[in-house]
């Protein structure tokens, strides 16, 4: 007998092979930077459907083999903008924006301000990246060169960890930091709880006007991937939720350790956003959502890079962002609109 994991894979695979047999792009790819009025210039990495020919590039410790400045094929392409977490960069999921490029997908991620691999100077002030999404997809709308290939009607977006907290602030979530202090007091060893301990400060709660302003209606889809401080939209902070969402957690994190995140965002969501989709991955641990590593980042951050015995982080993408690529399908549509 099957189980729901079993099934799921079993139906991840099949879209894997129906969307290899039926693709016809590469992926191109632009680095940027995206303005932003309130802060420093936001750098981006784009991907986008392209016929031009993929070659092996190298960015610091990552290679990817995508068409640099290649031009982009299509019409009324659906953007996915794309939240890292705590101290990444905008290559974090590289191999989910290549695959969403390959589906037909413009992808535009975010090296956040302040918290970053460089700079992690503003590591606690969360209720700012929001802001910072709808700036970058103000510029994929309104200034990248591409924009006229992109249909501002059909945008989603992924977020993982911190990503994914930001995630749920840009489609309506609401959170209570009032609940950061008793959390972190029973749970001390959090990974959030040593960030805010580190950092000496604590998390600003937001006001009214500031979750307001973090929910950006253009957003009509979101896939949420471990997300950090869940338990902060408990019980009924995503209450206004209205888009799809489909939901990712790994069995074994200990970063985000079940249930006080993704199980409490599930309990929270809305009773439409929660039939969406619900993924839990046998024998993950938090980090095996990021990218496979290569040989000379997993020497840098071994932490980052190193997975469970018996778990194959390579054949988990595989299926993982096949999954990611039918959701956004599914909600957003691809190809050219009517």
């Amino acid at each position: 007998m099957k189980t729901p994991t079993s099934k799921l894979l079993s139906a991840v695979a099949a879209l894997a092979i129906i969307l290899a047999g039926t693709c016809v792009h590469a992926a191109g790819f632009q680095h940027g930077f995206a303005a932003d009025p309130d802060g420093k210039p936001l750098e981006i990495g784009i991907w986008y459907p392209s016929e031009a020919t993929a070659r092996p590039v190298a960015m610091g410790p990552t290679t990817m083999s995508v068409a640099v400045n290649g031009s982009v094929q299509g019409k009324a392409l659906p953007l996915v903008v794309m939240s890292h977490g705590n101290g990444g960069s905008f290559l974090g999921h590289y191999d989910t924006a290549i695959a969403l490029a390959d589906a037909g997908f413009v992808v535009a991620a975010v090296t956040h301000t302040g918290d970053n691999y460089k700079d992690q100077s503003r590591g606690t002030d969360v209720m700012d990246r929001p802001r910072q999404m709808s700036r970058v997809i103000d510029h994929m709308l309104s200034s990248w060169d591409g924009r006229g290939t992109i249909d501002a009607a059909r945008v989603g977006m992924f977020g993982f960890s911190s990503g994914a907290f930001t995630t749920l602030a840009s489609i309506g979530g609401i959170p209570d930091f009032s609940t950061i202090t008793p959390m972190c007091r029973e749970y001390p060893g959090d990974f959030a709880c040593q960030l805010i301990a580190k950092s000496g400060s604590n998390v600003t709660a937001p006001t009214t006007s500031a979750t307001a302003r973090a929910a950006d209606p253009r957003i009509r889809a979101a896939v949420v991937v471990a997300p950090a401080l869940g338990f902060t939209f408990a019980p009924d902070g995503l209450k206004n939720v209205k888009v799809p969402v489909q939901l990712w957690r790994a069995e074994n994190d200990v970063v985000v350790p079940h249930p006080r995140y993704a199980e409490a965002v599930r309990l929270a969501l809305p009773e439409a956003p929660r039939r969406a989709e619900y993924h839990v991955v046998p024998n993950a641990g938090h980090f095996d959502f990021l990218a496979p590593c290569s040989s000379a980042l997993a020497s840098i951050a071994p932490t980052v890079c190193t997975s469970a015995a018996g778990f194959d982080r390579a054949a988990f993408h595989s299926s993982f962002n096949a999954a990611i690529a039918g959701f956004f399908s599914k909600t957003l549509g691809v190809g050219e609109s009517t």
